[in-house]
């Protein structure tokens, strides 16, 4: 029987230690999120004011509820923003630190690296690359075992869409090849 550690371990699962450095506080985390959504409601309000915030003869213009509801989220922004500036126990508490945010990042680029390579492998091919590297870097199983794995999911993913669903998928060079 294979020891549960070996397939990516309970040993990462585990809290990080407090002798860890954190890579972000909560206080600059709450800073820079009510930053980026005050500057999404300045820019949905100036677009929703340009199209039309007011009256029509027939009732509200296009812009008048975004323009509104932007105002709500620029207000609530910047309460955000004073309180994160205003609290001081906040710069203390970490918001990630660096074994999680390592964790984070395996996830999130493979993923994001998954949709931009949809856009040009098509779908069954970037899921074949995804999952394969996925069990292999992540869960540290074999490569035979990720290539298989990857190969059969991939295939039934081609038969349940194309073949009995008949759904349109983004297919990329090597389907054109293959004739599909």
């Amino acid at each position: 029987m294979a020891d549960p550690d070996s397939a990516g371990g309970s040993e990462e699962a585990a809290a990080p230690a407090g002798k860890e450095s954190a890579v972000a506080s909560a206080r600059s985390v709450d800073i820079g999120v009510s930053l980026l959504l005050l500057g999404f409601a300045a820019l949905m309000g100036f677009d929703n004011w340009r199209s039309g915030a007011g009256w029509a003869s027939d009732g509200p213009k296009s812009g008048y509820f975004p323009f509104y509801l932007s105002l709500l989220l620029g207000a609530a922004s910047l309460y955000g923003l004073v309180k994160s500036i205003l609290d001081r126990a906040g710069a203390a508490t970490a918001f990630v630190h660096r074994e999680q945010l390592r964790r984070v990042l395996q996830v999130l680029v493979p993923t994001f690296l998954f949709c931009l390579l949809t856009q040009w492998l098509g779908i069954y091919v970037a899921s074949f690359l995804l999952i394969a590297g996925f069990m292999r870097y992540v869960g540290e199983i074999a490569w035979w075992k990720s290539l298989l794995t990857s190969f059969l999911f991939a295939a039934a993913m081609f038969v349940t869409f194309d073949v009995a669903f008949d759904v349109i998928m983004p297919k990329g060079p090597l389907e054109a090849l293959l004739g599909f």
